[in-house]
């Protein structure tokens, strides 16, 4: 535990780097651009899963499992989507190695074992599920079908980094099929929301939700909702996407239904899904140079309790008021680790929980046995306090509360405080430069001069927000009319 991170401020990335791999979290793998997701980082995932599988089944979502593999004449049957995924698609071409004739220790692709058609490996699920659901769907009876899977995906990234950006990661992504086009504008805007919901009361992260622009938008979507989230360098990462498909998949897959009428129509569609990058807005949100900041509603571990002894008498005295402690906190709901290993001294162990972000830790010495205490330290602020362990239940429940309420009013305090108005294209660009953060800005709604803004400043759109007012003004770059401002920002 005597490495020490690298400080946000003269590396932000190297910082990140080092605490996903220090705070145990996860680690690069001998696959390229592929990572190993560590028991302590997929603990925190398993809690981001059980409480949006929570919220889907609520709103009468089923999970199911389709192949891996997707044909590659389904693959490209809705054109946009192919197109928008080409350059991504890692592809399976043979399904036999062989041994090296030339070296019997090495193994070469079998070349007579050529598929007949290759099999992309998916990095989305619509084309396989489509064509699956043309065989669930002939009447307005089969609808709606509300379908979401826990999956993973690979995309060929050729630049990664863990969590944010990997050639493999896992997901959850919901596939739901509707009658009308009201009622799938109405679930993917639902979806969103529970997104929105789900990253600001449980994740502790203030969120802009808002629609993707034109060129941002989902290959073969036709409205793609989104939640925005800035971290703590100035940049944003989208942190979840809810996509409208209107008719397109059910088109290119031929999905019709018979109407109440009797005639045939073509399903409306969604799809929506969230990934284990949100384990790197977690990361990026609330950590500080001392390692990893989780909200309690996160955390695998709420409490630690750390004894403080000389001996095995002293031990076992402490062990007793401990174990009692945990109990407690533990039927009050309070998940709770006792760290009595002998291996690591006490000091090891706080430098330990507090890289590893667990929002509180209980010391317990010989005498706060005498005087019925305990040392309680908060790992959001750092500081301490005794306790009355005749008061310590209360106590904790109340902390969890306040800690997952500051942390997301702290975030949400950076957010404002960098989130700026421009009204011109120099303003603009000194924002972006000195400032960073989002910036609100007129547009004017064409692609070119938004290309034209990425390619001089690396800025995008990130959203347009669905909250904001409508306000007539000029482009920021083009000076051509504009209803309403964008949010602009360097992004992940």
């Amino acid at each position: 535990m005597g490495n020490k991170l690298t400080e946000r401020n003269k590396d932000y990335s190297k910082w990140y780097n080092e605490l996903v791999v220090q705070a145990d979290l996860a680690e690069n793998s001998a696959v390229r651009g592929c990572m190993v997701i560590k028991p302590y980082g997929y603990a925190i995932w398993e809690k981001m899963q059980a409480e949006l599988d929570a919220k889907f089944k609520e709103t009468g979502h089923q999970n199911a499992y389709f192949p891996l593999f997707v044909p590659k004449s389904l693959f490209e049957a809705e054109e946009k989507n192919a197109e928008g995924f080409a350059k991504e698609c890692a592809v399976v071409t043979h399904y036999r190695l062989k041994t090296d004739p030339e070296d019997k220790s090495k193994l070469i692709v079998d070349p007579e074992a050529k598929l007949e058609e290759e099999l992309v490996v998916r990095p989305t699920s619509e084309a396989i599920i489509w064509n699956t659901y043309k065989g669930w769907i002939q009447s307005y009876r089969d609808l709606p079908i509300l379908i979401n899977q826990w999956a993973n995906v690979v995309r060929w990234e050729m630049r990664t980094r863990l969590f944010l950006r990997t050639a493999e990661f896992l997901w959850q992504e919901g596939h739901t099929a509707h009658a009308s086009k009201g009622e799938a504008l109405a679930e993917a805007k639902q979806m969103n929301n529970i997104y929105a919901n789900f990253l600001e009361n449980f994740m502790a992260i203030p969120v802009v939700q808002g629609l993707k622009s034109e060129s941002e938008r989902f290959a073969g979507a036709e409205e793609t909702f989104c939640i925005e989230a800035l971290m703590q360098d100035g940049k944003a990462l989208q942190a979840g996407t809810s996509h409208f498909l209107g008719q397109n998949f059910a088109k290119a897959f031929d999905v019709k239904y018979a109407s109440k009428e009797g005639k045939l129509e073509h399903v409306w569609a969604t799809s929506w899904g969230v990934s284990t990058r949100l384990m790197g807005a977690l990361i990026m949100t609330h950590s500080d140079d001392k390692g990893l900041v989780l909200p309690p509603k996160l955390a695998p571990n709420q409490v630690v309790i750390v004894p403080i002894y000389k001996g095995e008498e002293q031990l076992k005295e402490i062990s007793e008021t401990a174990n009692e402690l945990a109990a407690e906190l533990r039927e009050a709901g309070i998940s709770v680790k006792y760290d009595n290993r002998d291996t690591h001294k006490p000091g090891w162990k706080f430098a330990q929980y507090e890289l590893q972000g667990v929002p509180l830790r209980i010391a317990i010495g010989p005498k706060d046995l005498e005087k019925g205490t305990v040392e309680l330290a908060r790992r959001d602020t750092l500081t301490k306090e005794f306790v009355n362990q005749s008061e310590i239940v209360g106590k904790v429940k109340g902390l969890m509360v306040e800690i997952q309420d500051t942390l997301f009013q702290k975030a949400l305090d950076y957010r404002s405080e960098h989130t700026t108005k421009v009204d011109t294209f120099e303003e603009f660009k000194n924002v972006l430069k000195t400032k960073g953060g989002f910036i609100s800005a007129h547009w004017d709604g064409t692609i070119e001069t938004e290309t034209k803004i990425k390619e001089l400043t690396k800025a995008t759109i990130r959203c347009i927000p669905l909250e904001a007012d409508k306000e007539d003004g000029k482009c920021v770059f083009s000076g051509n009319p504009s209803s309403q401002r964008v949010l602009f920002a360097k992004a992940y």
